[in-house]
């Protein structure tokens, strides 16, 4: 792998970021205002509970993902390894970080390249959809999705991260347009996510309209990409203009609401802030089709893949008894009836 350039250097100055500093969101998911109620008479048995269903024609043993995190990087590449190989033992589906930087330098695809180590799971691309202001279109899309034998592509909405990056791009205007050609025109199913401020009803609404397969509303509450970016920056007025936005976001329990208001069929994934296999039955009861998570495999995978197999399947069996306890047999079951919710 080459020398370290402005990209993968970026790459790797997020792991680091992740990994060592407090990146928290300073708003709440909002799904700690749920709660599920107990069933003392489930009338089933714990063996009864059915975690598998079919998403874009695929079977998933389980509703988890790994939410793209990284790649293009030494370090990513192990990272990216150890998940791929746990997804495959455990059934999650994985999206991977950017590929932008393979797609500039083809000597760092490697690091993005996990379907050797995983060949059955459900495999997610991954560009950023500003790219699609500045050069790239349909081609590069679809050798995102050949370079990584991917399933599905992912299209991430990050506008404040890029508004503070100092060489972020910013120019996020006629995107609808251009992400339903890359619909119209790419052979797999295109998913559009945010990064971690979730989605309004109007975003849901136009993406929709858009064509779009999926989304991933990945809200508030978790990871704060502008906290990530303030470590980053020099400049201390533009940390400080960083830091100003530790609160913003919609919070994840409320971006599912919006996108599933838009659709009742449509797919929804839900990421931002999850912590363990009970925040992830919360998102399936409220319209979420998977749960996904990045902060708590991204420490697991930088220790190794036995430390990610272990928390997936931690996060596996807290939903598997969240559905046993709720008198809940199959997904499908798995509704907002299934909760309450503070006033």
């Amino acid at each position: 792998m080459q020398k370290d350039t402005p990209i993968n250097q970026r790459k790797d100055d997020h792991i680091r970021i992740n990994l060592n500093q407090d990146v928290q969101s300073g708003r709440s998911t909002g799904l700690e205002k749920y709660h599920f109620i107990h069933q003392a008479l489930p009338e089933m048995s714990l063996e009864e509970v059915q975690l598998s269903q079919t998403i874009f024609g695929k079977t998933q043993r389980v509703p988890f993902y790994v939410s793209s995190m990284t790649g293009g990087t030494r370090k990513a590449e192990q990272i990216n390894r150890n998940l791929a190989t746990a997804a495959q033992k455990m059934g999650f589906a994985m999206g991977v970080g950017s590929q932008r930087a393979a797609i500039i330098n083809p000597d760092l695809a490697s690091s993005f390249q996990v379907r050797k180590y995983a060949p059955d799971i459900l495999l997610f691309a991954n560009l950023g959809a500003v790219q699609l202001n500045l050069g790239y279109g349909v081609d590069e899309c679809r050798r995102a999705v050949e370079m990584i034998e991917a399933n599905a592509l992912i299209l991430h909405l990050n506008p404040l991260q890029e508004a503070l990056q100092p060489e972020g791009d910013t120019d996020f205007s006629g995107l609808v347009k251009k992400i339903r050609k890359v619909r119209e025109k790419l052979a797999v199913p295109v998913i559009v996510k945010e990064v971690g401020w979730g989605l309004s009803q109007k975003a849901s609404q136009m993406l929709f309209d858009a064509g779009v397969d999926a989304v991933d509303v990945a809200g508030a509450g978790g990871t704060s990409w502008s906290q990530v970016e303030m470590y980053r920056i020099k400049d201390t007025y533009r940390r400080q203009t960083a830091n100003f936005f530790k609160d913003w976001g919609i919070p994840t329990a409320e971006s599912i609401r919006n996108a599933r208001l838009v659709n009742k069929e449509w797919i929804v994934f839900a990421s931002g802030g999850l912590k363990n296999g009970m925040d992830a039955a919360k998102c399936l009861a409220l319209g979420a089709n998977l749960s996904g998570m990045a902060g708590i495999l991204l420490k697991a995978a930088n220790d190794s893949f036995e430390t990610t197999v272990n928390v997936m399947r931690m996060l596996v069996e807290q939903l598997r008894i969240t559905m046993f306890a709720t008198g809940t047999r199959k997904l499908a079951d798995l509704t907002s009836e299934k909760l309450v919710k503070e006033d």
